[in-house]
């Protein structure tokens, strides 16, 4: 009797021990993302000379809105960045999501000749690096005269995605065939299934592809430096580096730029959390 509760109060004392542990590091990993962010709004608040201040303070004296106002207010027109950074994701994400869907559809749900050989094709794709396709598609948009445009940054979005239509792929894999096959002996086609019983039970992997493909676009940075030229054009991206690029940086209006950018990615993450968790565990249930 006394050496079983000896053994289970050893139990408790190393399962609390190794619970300890667990939270600590996870705490502490968490700082680690924390701070970055939290330096990043703080410098955001504080006058350009308090910037520079070494050691750093940890809260802005006075509270400034002095990198707000350079962003608003100055020479580089980051409010229409915003609504460039806008137009082009938005549109990026529809292409995105409604090609990568019906493309995944044809793989997982419907029947046709060297399906299997092209998915695998598919899936080579996605080992090419961008740098070595960066040069031939640029002859193409500039043949097309599609430079200086939002073309080249919406339109292959149109065209689907490979890690995109493999992710939507997986999941639709897991559909029962009996509900497909009940559909066809009423009478549906295969759009009318797509439409009306797979995409209503699939919001959790569209809107996980939804947010990959916004963050992508909003962050892409090497696109409108490559296909833009001019500065009414520029995304927000590309308008934080024009900051950095003087002389002086003003890093009060670089972390305002910056805090500013960030807040669409994570208002879309907090509303958007548990469809996207959910998208990503029943991904690949079925192969």
């Amino acid at each position: 009797m006394t050496s079983a509760i000896a053994a289970a109060r050893t139990k408790l004392v190393r399962n609390g021990l190794l619970g300890f542990l667990r939270y600590g590091l996870m705490i502490l990993l968490g700082t680690m993302f924390i701070i970055p962010l939290y330096w990043m709004i703080l410098t955001s608040f504080k006058t350009s000379g308090e910037a520079y201040l070494f050691p750093p303070s940890w809260f802005p004296h006075p509270v400034s809105l002095e990198g707000y106002q350079a962003i608003w207010g100055g020479i580089i027109p980051f409010n229409l960045f915003i609504v460039n950074s806008i137009i082009i994701t938005s549109l990026s994400v529809i292409g995105t999501v409604a090609s990568s869907t019906l493309v995944a559809y044809a793989f997982a749900r419907l029947r046709w000749w060297g399906r299997n050989f092209w998915f695998v094709v598919l899936l080579a794709t996605m080992m090419l690096p961008y740098e070595v396709v960066m040069i031939p598609i640029y002859i193409i948009f500039r043949k097309l005269g599609w430079l200086d445009t939002f073309l080249p940054l919406i339109v292959p979005n149109f065209l689907g995605n490979a890690f995109f239509i493999f992710l939507i792929r997986q999941f639709f894999l897991a559909f029962p065939k009996e509900l497909e096959d009940a559909a066809r002996v009423d009478g549906a086609n295969s759009l009318r299934i797509l439409w009306q019983i797979i995409l209503p039970n699939s919001m959790p992997v569209m809107l996980t592809v939804a947010l990959f493909s916004f963050i992508g676009s909003w962050n892409d940075f090497l696109g409108p430096l490559i296909y833009l030229h001019q500065m009414e054009q520029m995304t927000v991206a590309v308008g934080l580096s024009m900051f950095a690029g003087f002389r002086s940086p003003n890093w009060t209006a670089i972390m305002a730029g910056a805090t500013i950018s960030l807040l669409p990615i994570m208002l879309a993450f907090v509303i958007f959390q548990r469809y996207f968790v959910k998208g990503i565990v029943l991904t690949g249930i079925k192969g």
